[in-house]
Parts: structure tokens; sequence; C-alpha cells
């Protein structure tokens, strides 16, 4: 079992590589988390960890952005139950493998599995390599009584595997200076990843896969429920 007290970045960083996901908050849903308590919960140790503090050290909702702006190895989305997680480079072929299974998305789109709007998203992200979320809503022509569609079917690419968030940008005035919130930046998992993963992906049969992570899930913990950790896999 791979539990271990974190009071650092360094900490939690050691535990997710070799843990190889996580789920991205404060909630392990019944599998796994390495931070497992919740913004308003206290910690079940002594640890200068707290939530929303804007500490790059020991604010876990930091970490997310982190690692994502340091690491190559290491994703971060919407990616176990339509919540956040963690999955890292070694394990990201095995959760392709059972998640696309080798499929494009206008395969699984011909064939009903993809809706027409994550198609548009994804045709607009491809298009750029990269965007930031309030581009990709004017760019693919979404207004604002379409947050709820947006929303799902931006959820529905990442939980797929074919978006996956990679950074932060903030907002350009005309005069070119930032201003307001920071805004999430998205591209495919292709090129986040890379060929190679892809590569290994296809070499891994979609039950091999699911056995492996299964025997993981069950590794961090022995508890977890297989109903729940299949659709844990399987998203």
């Amino acid at each position: 079992m791979i539990h271990r007290e974190i009071r650092s970045y360094e900490d939690f960083l050691e535990t997710l590589l070799e843990a190889g996901f996580s789920m991205g908050g404060g909630n392990s849903e019944g599998i796994y988390s390495i931070i497992d308590w919740g913004w308003n919960q206290s910690p079940p140790y002594e640890t200068p960890i707290t939530w929303h503090t804007g500490s790059w050290e020991t604010d876990p909702w930091e970490w997310r952005i982190r690692v994502l702006d340091e690491r190559n190895d290491i994703a971060y989305s919407k990616l176990f139950f339509k919540k956040s997680g963690f999955i890292t480079k070694d394990w990201a072929p095995l959760f392709l493998a059972v998640r696309r299974n080798g499929r494009t998305l206008e395969e699984e789109y011909r064939d009903g599995l993809i809706s027409s709007p994550a198609k548009r998203i994804y045709e607009t992200i491809v298009e750029h390599i990269s965007l930031p979320l309030h581009s990709i809503k004017e760019l693919a022509g979404f207004g604002k009584e379409d947050k709820s569609l947006f929303d799902r079917s931006l959820v529905e690419l990442q939980m797929k595997l074919y978006v996956t968030m990679c950074g932060r940008k903030q907002k350009r005035s005309l005069k070119g200076e930032e201003y307001g919130w920071s805004s999430t930046v998205f591209c495919s998992t292709e090129s986040f990843w890379g060929a190679e993963v892809f590569e290994e992906a296809a070499k891994i049969k979609k039950e091999d896969a699911i056995k492996q992570i299964t025997e993981q899930v069950l590794l961090l913990n022995p508890k977890a429920d297989s109903k729940k950790i299949m659709k844990f896999i399987k998203g």
C-alpha cells in the first residue's frame, strides 16, 4: 500500500509517481486520493498542507497547475467519475488502451459514441494545438446560453482521453494587457503525451490494461469495490 503523510509538494509528487494515478481533490471516491481531506476538513495528521491558500508549496489546489507547468510526465484533468484526477506517463498507455482502444474521435463519432458538440470542441482545439477555455467557447461557436452543453461536452472529451488540461493563461485586452482570472488551457492528448505513449498503448490489450489497473487500485485501496473500480477505469 502506498500511504504516506504529505507535508510538501515533493512528498505529493513522490507518492503520485509511485502510485501512478490519484483522484485530484480531497475525496478518494472509494478508490484513492493522495490528499484525502477536503478544503473544509482537518488533516488526519499534522501537516502544513492547506487548501486554497495560493501557496505553491503547500496548497494542493495549486499543485494541479504546478505539475503541468514544471513536468511533462503527469496529466491532470477531469479523468475519473467526471471529476479531476492525475495520471502519470507510465500509466497513461494503460488508460488509453481501455478508453480509446486504438480508435479515433472520428470513428467514435460515426458510431454515435461522441456527441456533435464534443466533436466541434475537439476540432477547434486540434486546429489551434492548444487554447484557453474562453477562446475555445468563442471559436467553437458556443454562447452564454450554451454553458451547460459546453461544460458537459468538454468533460466528455476529457473522460474519453481526447483532450487534457495543459496549463493556464490570462485573458488579454485589446492593448495586450493581461486581466481577470486565469483560464485553463486545453490541448489534445496526442499533443500532450506525444507519439511514444500512443505507440505503447497500441501494444496493450484492453483486457490486460483493465487487469493491471485493477491490481494497482487494490494495492492502493484493498477495500475498493469491484464495480466502482470498473467505473474508475472505463470512465
